[in-house]
């Protein structure tokens, strides 16, 4: 058994606690980007994953490379915002792998333009894949969890969840109402041994669909980095060890939280 080093007290924790063999985990918007590292990262954490993805070819993709690495996956077309696709797409996880232990609510577009500019269609669009869309994926694997005993479901919220940032606002709304689905289902499923937990990222060096860069605007990118504590944007990767965490065993004493993992923005 691999031990962190000894510390004064004997304080090493084993790394199984992290281990997530013999779990089933499923990650929307996992074709790309952020999503795609999460699934990444949680197979070679032992975990069978379902690339879920509006992109099919995109989910093709990753489940491929996964597998090439020695894991399993299964590549599904989702679209978040119809209910009946999130369910067919935790009854497809089931009648593959058998159980559902993992849902990662990850998918999301956005829309950078100021509010007076917004239109109605790109106001709906950003809040029914942003907010409805995971709120459907987590009950469609709620309904699973709760019968077979328990499960976690981990949702990617924002820095835009709890500061105001210009030219987000449908998205920031969204990511708001993230955290707020995140506290009800916790304190609703909590008897249930359904956790419920949250990761805010900070400015990432990853693109949503919908939405433009940052990266090409050196005054933007300068503020960014002045603002945020460590002077840099997180990599995708960086966020892989947090949703690993809330959806181990760890955590297990864990639900209802939302965990920053913002370069200590949030810290100023």
């Amino acid at each position: 058994m691999i031990k962190s080093p000894d510390c004064a007290g004997g304080c090493g924790m084993s790394i199984k606690l992290f281990d997530l063999s013999q779990k089933v985990a499923a990650i929307t918007g996992s074709g790309r980007g952020i999503g795609r590292a999460i699934a990444r990262g949680m197979a070679a954490a032992g975990a069978k994953v379902v690339i879920a993805d509006i992109d099919a070819a995109s989910a093709r993709v990753s489940a491929a490379e996964i597998e090439q690495a020695g894991a399993e996956a299964l590549a599904v077309e989702v679209d978040t915002v119809s209910p009946e696709q999130c369910t067919r797409m935790v009854d497809s996880t089931v009648e593959r792998f058998g159980r559902i232990d993992v849902m990662v609510c990850n998918a999301a577009v956005d829309v950078i333009k100021p509010a007076v500019e917004l239109a109605e269609a790109e106001w709906d669009w950003i809040v029914d894949v942003d907010l409805k869309g995971y709120f459907n994926a987590a009950q469609a694997a709620a309904r699973r969890m709760l019968a077979q005993g328990g499960g976690s479901i981990v949702m990617t919220s924002s820095l835009a969840s709890v500061i105001g940032i210009h030219g987000l606002v449908a998205y920031a709304a969204a990511k708001g109402g993230v955290n707020q689905l995140v506290r009800s289902m916790a304190v609703e499923w909590a008897t249930s041994n359904v956790r419920v937990n949250a990761i805010a990222p900070g400015y990432c060096e990853n693109i949503m669909v919908g939405a433009e860069s940052t990266h090409a605007d050196p005054v933007k990118e300068q503020q960014i980095r002045t603002f945020t504590p460590m002077g840099r944007r997180c990599k995708p990767e960086e966020l892989v060890g947090p949703v690993i965490f809330l959806a181990s065993e760890a955590a297990s004493y864990v639900t209802g939280a939302i965990l920053h993992v913002d370069g200590g923005y949030t810290a100023m």
